[in-house]
């Protein structure tokens, strides 16, 4: 795997910013442009085999999280991961910072991606949360939101490891709204191999006739109805 830092904020900055940032405010989640090559998403999903990269494994059923398998890598992270990480932070600060203006709140996350990871640490937020995901057929995720602990970064991405139609069918990113005295509006978004999906942590702002509010939001993973799904999980704080 030999994505490399330059290359890594080439291939981010290739993504139209501002309408991801429009996408994202009318839907919580938005595709970007691709970030890996196909040879560099089969290296990446390779790494599910070797146990020694990843500080757990999660069985979903065990936990009734729904069915597969996830790993958390330690914090020794493969190249591809870390260089995709420090370059996407600065492209979604602008926008988590926003977000919290509209709604209120304060924006604790500082201009670099470091100074924050030591913040979430000194929180007693210090485990990796990076994640390769796999589902087999018949696998899927329940709706959830990925907050380890106070401090939370409100964005992140995941990344399509194989092709959809191709590698597997079914197993469409989902994200369901949670509108308040209304029903709850669902998106199902299949992953494109190489691409990232941004999607919102918890919540994103909502315009209504009192103001910003904010409206929550949970994603999870349709079933997989053949063959293999692999996606790499990128998120922007610490688990405790």
């Amino acid at each position: 795997m030999t994505l490399t830092e330059a290359q890594a904020e080439q291939r981010v900055a290739g993504t139209e910013w501002a309408a991801l940032a429009s996408e994202l405010d009318l839907h919580g989640s938005a595709p970007t442009g691709p970030l890996l090559t196909v040879a560099e998403c089969r290296d990446l999903a390779a790494l599910y085999e070797k146990p020694e990269l990843f500080r757990t494994t999660v069985d979903m059923a065990r936990h009734r999280f729904g069915s597969g398998e996830y790993r958390y890598f330690t914090h020794d992270l493969p190249a591809a991961v870390s260089a995709l990480r420090a370059a996407l932070y600065p492209r979604l600060l602008p926008i988590a910072r926003d977000w919290a203006a509209r709604l209120g709140r304060p924006a604790p996350w500082p201009d670099s991606l470091e100074e924050w990871l030591e913040a979430c640490h000194a929180a007693g937020q210090d485990r990796s949360a990076q994640i390769l995901l796999s589902y087999a057929e018949g696998d899927w995720n329940a709706l959830h939101r990925d907050v380890f602990g106070e401090k939370v970064f409100p964005l992140q991405v995941v990344v399509g490891l194989d092709a959809y139609g191709v590698d597997y069918t079914g197993g469409e990113f989902l994200m369901v709204e949670q509108r308040p005295r209304a029903q709850s509006r669902g998106t199902a978004t299949a992953l494109r191999q190489g691409h990232g999906l941004v999607f919102t942590t918890r919540d994103r702002p909502v315009h209504t006739k009192r103001g910003w509010s904010a409206g929550a939001m949970r994603h999870g993973v349709s079933t997989v109805r053949s063959g293999h799904r692999r996606a790499l999980g990128i998120v922007f704080h610490d688990a405790s």
